[in-house]
């Protein structure tokens, strides 16, 4: 399925448009129960909060899961991920972040793209997210901000944030760099002063959508969430397609290859029922 031209120019204009229960709840279904299955498992993989028991993150299960791995080639998904990077893509990145009740903590403000810039030598933001909401987002279960238009601003070069988080990962003792892209306190947050400015020259706003939609945001747009206190958890697929003529140069000591996909392989969009054939297969 793909977008129309107004779509296009919406999300051109502000950096994001959103699907509204755009997946069937019987997709969201299936990926809610391998999700459960899957969070529980020990590994590197897996990032937790900072109190040590929360799981905060998941990373690269489509390359193990076939629930995922559909997902990454729904046509839904695909098709319109392609349209905006303007070429054919493959997946650089899959992660779930899941939003716990009560103990959730921030994303700080920050944009995606000077990560990938910086971390994984990406030459060009010619790259998209598509953020598949696996539970209703509302003003109570720290819902993802945005800044409307900020990435006209294109790429923000901040320095690193020489202080970060004791955020652990599931193997005993082992505290790799890469865990600072993904804790509470982000290696490139941006201050509150340019925080402010940004939303004085744009506004801001809040992503309020019913499980099964899905956001499609540029990389370079600021946003962040806030900690959820309510009794209401949320979890996201978010899935980083980008332009296969886009390939991060080499670098010394890159991540993980779950974090940062060495298969460029173009991604070749399923049938439309291609994940809905899950129901009540047991894999």
């Amino acid at each position: 399925m793909y977008l129309t031209q107004e779509q296009l120019l919406i999300y051109k204009n502000q950096g994001y448009i959103l699907l509204s229960e755009y997946l069937s709840l019987t997709e969201v279904e299936i990926l809610k129960a391998e999700l459960s299955a899957l969070s529980t498992e020990n590994s590197p993989k897996r990032i937790l909060e900072k109190d040590g028991s929360t799981v905060r993150s998941l990373h690269g299960l489509h390359t193990e899961n076939d629930v995922f791995n559909s997902l990454t080639r729904h046509p839904f998904i695909v098709e319109p991920a392609m349209q905006i990077v303007d070429n054919q893509v493959y997946i650089y990145q899959f992660k779930v972040n899941l939003k716990a009740a009560f103990t959730g903590d921030i994303w700080k403000w920050h944009q995606d793209y000077i990560y990938w810039r910086k971390e994984d030598g990406m030459p060009r933001p010619q790259v998209v997210n598509a953020m598949c909401l696996l539970d209703d987002m509302n003003e109570f279960n720290g819902p993802l901000f945005l800044i409307p238009g900020s990435h006209k601003e294109k790429m923000i070069d901040i320095t690193a944030n020489p202080r970060v988080t004791n955020t652990k990962s599931d193997k005993s003792g082992d505290n790799p760099a890469w865990i600072s892209s993904f804790s509470a306190n982000l290696k490139y947050s941006l201050s509150q002063e340019l925080v402010a400015d940004l939303v004085s020259k744009y506004g801001i706003t809040f992503i309020k959508a019913a499980a099964g939609s899905v956001l499609f945001f540029d990389s370079n747009i600021v946003h962040a969430s806030s900690n959820n206190i309510s009794p209401f958890g949320r979890s996201t697929v978010i899935i980083t397609y980008n332009s296969i003529e886009n390939i991060p140069l080499q670098i010394q000591n890159p991540r993980p290859d779950f974090l940062v996909s060495k298969d460029y392989r173009p991604v070749t969009p399923l049938a439309p029922d291609a994940l809905s054939q899950f129901s009540g297969v047991k894999l």
